[in-house]
């Protein structure tokens, strides 16, 4: 009584005693009670366990949540190997796709897409359906996790950002021949920009100062040439940031000598994936590399290793990966009070010793799976979650049909065709067919084999498939309607097997395709 009538008097003498006595009770019982309140109310996520190790290794990551009471709850879904078992060639049943959409969170496993049957990847489907446009790794130096670079005490504190929709991950592959497959390679400016402005904006909230462009725009001028365009088009947006590009395979070289000179580097996917993987290894391994998906509104939380079966269900399997990508989630949610308490435990775990059998010097010392979140419990402090803001989180909105992407009105014009076609003969033949087949206004300008110019001009060393390009473009300034293009090649289908068919386009009077090995351009182009 005495302390509280001293608290109550503590406040200042102007104050009427009655309201005194009304704030003490504001500060010391109606707002703790708020604040307590909003702690307990859970934000609901969606949770799929995964295969092989995944169940037991999410189940000790839930365990540490617990713990450390983070405003969660959980709705368990079904997706991965099981699934497709059932006979989901999705790999996730119609329930778990719509806790997914409700939610707008998913926390999952790693999981297994059954080989053969052709089915998709279960990780590529999920992030392709919720178009998780943007994914994140992060890239750290963990003391305890002996590597090349920390015992040369170089310290590594890098993010790799992937384009995760596009590129050949599209799977837009198919047979022109027996002996000549094509896999199509989209890139767009809008899914560019996505990703992009994904990587400035991570590039702000980790404090970095510098975003790394990878890319092979030297060789793959138009696809890559539209990335690196469209990303120093970004940049102008962040001018307290520096920028830089890199070509990918010096990017890889520099990653492994001096992964120190990089903060934030952004990549088209399927570059992304293999230099995020060289990435981890720099670090200790997949293991040791959470992972996010982030999409304008729902967002993905994995581990990026594989199930692990040969250790399934044996207490053996190292849980960091998918408890640094729940870090990452809790941070993204508004909760990262939560997420850095739980890493600093982790962090404070490894760096005395303790660990699973995967790492560690002495690996006779090592614990199970359930020790090691046990370990990781015990090291929490409770004491640093001062705020928990679940309020930051916001569900996704429901949409009731698909968003078109589309840049500024440009002016588009046809100005040529390519014809890839089966055959196996030799290239002036073709020409011959072609030449006595011509519309008016049009011209043949090349053929070429996998890339390579063997019409008008080649290289008798240049070793031949059996599917030609024929490019056929116009040789007039005037307008040539894209049907006059198409009924050009309905009339060579008579002389040619025709496998497929391209169009080639200007915009705004800038030729839009690539030249062959060995091209001159003509007149018009």
């Amino acid at each position: 009584m005495c302390k509280k009538l001293t608290k109550i008097l503590a406040y200042p003498r102007h104050i009427h005693y009655k309201k005194r006595a009304f704030l003490y009770a504001l500060d010391e019982v109606i707002i703790p009670l708020y604040q307590h309140s909003k702690k307990m109310i859970p934000i609901k996520i969606s949770v799929a366990k995964g295969d092989g190790i995944g169940p037991e290794i999410m189940d000790a990551v839930l365990r540490i949540f617990d713990a450390a009471q983070v405003p969660l709850s959980y709705d368990f879904i079904d997706m991965g190997k099981g699934v497709y078992d059932m006979g989901f060639t999705t790999g996730m049943t119609d329930e778990a796709k719509t806790s997914v959409e409700s939610t707008g969170i998913l926390f999952k496993g790693p999981m297994e897409t059954p080989k053969g049957g052709g089915v998709k990847s279960i990780n590529v489907t999920a992030r392709k359906t919720w178009n998780t446009h943007s994914n994140i790794r992060k890239f750290q130096t963990i003391k305890g996790v002996d590597t090349v670079f920390s015992k040369a005490g170089i310290p590594i504190n890098l993010t790799i950002v992937r384009e995760n929709i596009e590129d050949t991950y599209g799977g837009i592959e198919h047979y022109m021949t027996k002996d000549v497959a094509v896999s199509r390679r989209i890139i767009s400016r809008p899914g560019s920009e996505q990703v992009i402005r994904s990587a400035f904006e991570t590039a702000l909230k980790e404090g970095y100062k510098k975003v790394t462009c990878g890319h092979k725009a030297n060789i793959m001028k138009l696809t890559d040439g539209m990335f690196l365009d469209t990303f120093y088009d970004i940049a102008k947006e962040y001018p307290q940031l520096e920028t830089e590009d890199v070509i990918v395979d010096a990017l890889c070289m520099k990653l492994v000598y001096a992964p120190q000179e990089f903060e934030c580097v952004v990549l088209t996917n399927l570059q992304g994936d293999i230099v995020s993987d060289l990435c981890a290894g720099l670090v200790g391994g997949l293991g040791f590399a959470p992972s996010a998906n982030l999409g304008d509104h729902i967002k993905i939380f994995e581990a990026v290793h594989g199930t692990a079966p040969d250790i399934a269900g044996q207490n053996k399997a190292n849980p960091t990966s998918l408890l640094l990508s729940g870090v990452l989630m809790l941070n993204q949610m508004g909760l990262e009070h939560y997420g850095s308490a739980i890493r600093n435990a982790l962090l404070d775990t490894i760096d005395i010793g303790v660990h699973t059998g995967d790492f560690g010097e002495d690996r006779s010392k090592s614990v199970g799976t359930i020790e090691f979140a046990d370990a990781i419990i015990k090291k929490l402090d409770l004491s640093t979650i001062t705020d928990s803001s679940p309020e930051k989180y916001h569900k996704p909105t429901l949409l009731t049909q698909n968003k078109m992407m589309v840049s500024s009105d440009e002016i588009i014009e046809t100005v040529g065709i390519d014809l890839f076609i089966e055959c196996e003969t030799q290239a002036d033949k073709i020409a011959e067919i072609v030449q006595a087949n011509l519309d008016d206004h049009m011209e043949l300008t090349t053929i070429t084999n996998r890339g390579t110019q063997v019409w008008p001009e080649g290289s008798v060393f240049t070793n031949l498939v059996d599917t030609y390009v024929v490019r056929i473009e116009k040789s007039t300034t005037a307008e040539i309607k894209k049907k006059k293009f198409m009924e050009q090649a309905i009339r060579l289908y008579d002389y040619l097997n025709i496998g497929s068919i391209e169009m080639l386009i200007s915009i705004d009077g800038k030729r839009k395709y690539s030249l062959a090995q060995g091209q001159k351009v003509n007149a018009l182009s």
